[in-house]
């Protein structure tokens, strides 16, 4: 059975971004301050889901320079 996570939902980039916006202007009333809001959440969205990789191992496990072009 394939373990799931709880705190995943399938969504597109633009959805979310409409979301974001959303929530952002209903909180202020200065589409300024809407957009960087809705800025601000993404991209704390994004930084604590990213992985971050090790580029020198990753380039060292390759068993040929081919395997870069897919």
């Amino acid at each position: 059975m394939e373990k799931t996570n709880s705190r995943r939902i399938d969504t597109t980039l633009g959805d979310l971004i409409a979301a974001a916006s959303e929530v952002a202007f209903a909180c202020t009333d200065n589409d300024k301050d809407a957009y960087k809001l809705a800025q601000l959440a993404l991209m704390e969205m994004i930084k604590k889901r990213a992985h971050p990789i090790d580029l020198t191992e990753e380039f060292e496990s390759l068993s040929s320079p081919s395997q870069l072009i897919h």
